[in-house]
């Protein structure tokens, strides 16, 4: 896949050869500090369409359209001099869930969560596209809420598609309430949709948009002993409405009373406070009074070996007892490697996760570091991964004709520690030596050829095994509900998308119904395949044409921190003065995934995107592809990584043994090479730099 592409050193490299056997190949995740957590997830670059996949990447968000109204006066007015209502009343005492910024929640009890940490939860529920359609139909709903005419507005709904996992829908139910309160869900048949909450809209007459907002986050959390307060208000025949309709909607679980309080000019005045009605916890009591609601979560490092990581949280789920989806990590990892992660898995004590251990290490993990945590990981949330490799059946190239492979050997490190690889995507992304890439079925998709994209994703390999009988049985007869007889039950993919075949043909039709039945990560996955291939093909075209020099036209990115300043405005086209005064480095270059709200380099590199996109029929294509609710706005990639933290030895046929001679007898040394990449950065690709040898 990356046979012809641009180098950015000019080294003439050396053969051999990787992965020969798992411990050849050691990954271990380079863990972010704890206290680092928060501010990695504020300033991360992540966008819609890559967060999960390429946490590296420079990507765009989508501004929020949302009003929300400033605090009320109970910002300032319900902390005056006045008594608290806890106060004038002791069995009205607890936490405060007020609109409040100041106030905090009681000890040891949650806060709500935030609407920065509620995007990210639902980013990493539905995938950053999925995720953003569903904000870009929130956005729409409000402002035909504005329009007091717009009649369809209480009617439209909004699929997410379905979803099976039990638990996944009532992650995601909590997740949609809390960061768009305004919106309900509801299941039908696993699938889940999403419509405005008309409860929401009648309060927001009465109070506050801000009041209203607080309301809501405040009854779905349902937060033991809290209470709600409303702004200050004078208006006593306002109030009773107010008092009347919380009571009519809500009135079975929560109760309200009056207070008097000292507004923002030190006035007495009264406000209303809200508070769940003592039985809607009974069931929760145990003998020694509230049973406590907090999930229980261990964390642990996942060493595992020759299996992939899915796999490996089948095997451990199946033997504690619990679900895939209770367990939490930060990226996949390798196969065919030796590879250390951390993972949290929920539901599960230390103790037990201790008991497991020796059943594991005859699957080929082992468990270690083994401790309390207090919540649970997010994909991308990683620092780096550190790579431990063996290259080994070192020789030169045929063209070269140097008999000394250790000075090679010496120059091709040096060179790309000093400069740098390019920032390819790795050929594992493609479906490295399947007859059918990931990214033909991405381009397919596009393109909207739902039936060609069916066909592919059928295409089967030259094996004769249960799966690929039964894919090339489907090819030939179009037979879905044989083909669903055939396939093995753990293909669950391939037999939602057949039993939506089954039912509505193989037609453009049946084949858009059945790419909607599989899960939104999978269909969005094919066309990120088909966007990092045409990021590839650019980066080795603008090395190319114009090496590492920085030429008017393009992009590079701006090291701001404004969060205000949206990220197309962080990327600079570079202009003519600046080309001259040599402003810029490469290593500042970055590149546009392909996408609808991206812009393009001004110079040759730009052309070439527009020509080669043509080339695949996507000239007119708005990288929205609606019938299968998918869209894609871009991001910006770095052309350069660096590798940090390289070393390296060579070391004879006795391990353990350094090699200092110069001449080296090269079927007997292996070269044992450690570095650190950032994430979403391929080691296979910096071993490309540095060998000038495709893998």
């Amino acid at each position: 896949m990356l046979r012809s592409f641009s180098y950015v050193t000019d080294h003439t490299g050396f053969c051999g050869t990787i992965k020969n056997s798992p411990s050849d190949f050691v990954v271990t995740e380079i863990e972010v500090p704890e206290h680092l957590l928060r501010d990695t997830r504020a300033e991360s670059f992540q966008t819609t369409s890559e967060a999960q996949l390429e946490p590296s990447s420079l990507c765009l968000q989508q501004p929020k359209k949302l009003r929300m109204e400033p605090p009320g006066p109970c910002a300032e007015g319900c902390r005056g001099g006045a008594p608290s209502p806890s106060e004038r009343d002791p069995s009205w005492a607890g936490g405060d869930c007020s609109a409040s910024p100041n106030k905090k929640q009681p000890e040891g009890e949650p806060e709500l969560k935030s609407g920065l940490e509620e995007a990210s939860m639902l980013d990493s529920l539905l995938g950053k596209p999925m995720s953003e359609l569903l904000n870009k139909f929130a956005c729409d709903l409000k402002d035909a809420w504005d329009l007091e005419n717009n009649a369809d507005a209480a009617t439209r709904e909004f699929s997410l598609g379905p979803i099976l996992d039990k638990k996944d829908r009532a992650d995601l139910h909590s997740a949609v309430r809390q960061k768009f309160p305004f919106l309900v869900t509801v299941t039908k048949d696993n699938e889940m949709i999403v419509k405005g909450n008309a409860d929401y809209r009648e309060l927001c007459q009465l109070v506050t948009e801000k009041e209203t907002s607080d309301f809501f986050k405040f009854l779905d959390a349902k937060i033991e002993n809290s209470t709600f307060s409303f702004a200050p208000d004078g208006n006593k025949e306002h109030r009773k409405v107010v008092h009347h309709f919380i009571n009519r909607k809500f009135g079975k679980l929560l109760e309200t009373k009056s207070f008097t309080v000292t507004d923002v000019n030190d006035q007495p005045n009264m406000s209303i406070m809200v508070r769940f009605r003592e039985k809607s916890w009974s069931r929760k009591r145990s003998a020694g009074g509230f049973q406590e609601k907090q999930d229980l979560y261990t964390a642990f490092t996942l060493q595992k070996e020759n299996l992939e990581t899915l796999e490996a949280i089948g095997f451990l789920a199946a033997e504690l007892g619990v679900l895939p989806s209770d367990f939490s990590y930060t990226g996949i990892k390798d196969k065919k490697a030796i590879t250390y992660q951390p993972m949290v898995v929920k539901k599960v004590t230390p103790e037990r996760l201790k008991e497991i251990g020796s059943k594991m290490e005859k699957k080929g993990m082992r468990i270690h570091n083994i401790h309390s945590a207090c919540q649970h990981l997010r994909l991308g949330q990683l620092k780096g991964n550190h790579f431990d490799i063996v290259v080994r059946d070192l020789k030169h190239h045929s063209h070269d004709s140097s008999a000394d492979l250790k000075e090679r050997i010496s120059e091709a490190m040096e060179n790309v520690e000093t400069k740098g690889f390019v920032n390819y995507y790795g050929p594992q992304r493609f479906g490295q030596g399947q007859n059918v890439q990931t990214d033909q079925i991405g381009l397919a998709l596009l393109n909207e050829k739902m039936v060609k994209a069916v066909k592919l994703f059928f295409t089967p390999e030259d094996t004769d095994d249960p799966v690929n009988n039964a894919k090339r049985y489907f090819l030939q007869t179009e037979d879905a509900k044989g083909t669903l007889v055939m396939l093995p039950e753990f293909k669950v993919r391939e037999k939602m998308l057949l039993r939506a075949l089954n039912r509505y043909g193989v037609n453009h039709e049946g084949c858009t119904k059945g790419w909607l039945n599989i899960p939104h990560s999978m269909r969005i996955f094919y066309i990120h395949a088909y966007c990092s291939k045409i990021w590839n093909e650019a980066a080795s075209y603008r090395l190319k044409i114009y090496g590492s020099k920085v030429v008017e036209g393009d992009l590079v990115f701006s090291e701001e921190n404004d969060e205000s300043v949206s990220l197309n405005d962080k990327v600079h086209v570079v202009t003519a003065p600046e080309e001259s005064a040599n402003e810029y480095s490469i290593n500042q270059v970055v590149l546009p995934m392909v996408g609808h709200s991206i812009k393009y380099p001004s110079n040759k590199v730009g052309q070439w995107y527009h020509e080669r996109l043509s080339k695949d029929e996507l000239q007119m294509c708005k990288f929205r592809v609606s019938p299968l609710q998918l869209n894609i706005p871009g991001c910006y990639r770095p052309i350069l990584k660096k590798v940090q933290n390289l070393s390296y030895f060579l070391e004879g046929s006795e391990k353990g043994i350094e090699i200092e001679d110069n001449h080296l007898n090269a079927s007997e040394v292996s070269l044992n090479v450690s570095f650190d990449l950032d994430p979403s950065c391929y080691a296979t690709v910096c071993l490309r730099e540095i060998m000038k040898c495709d893998f």
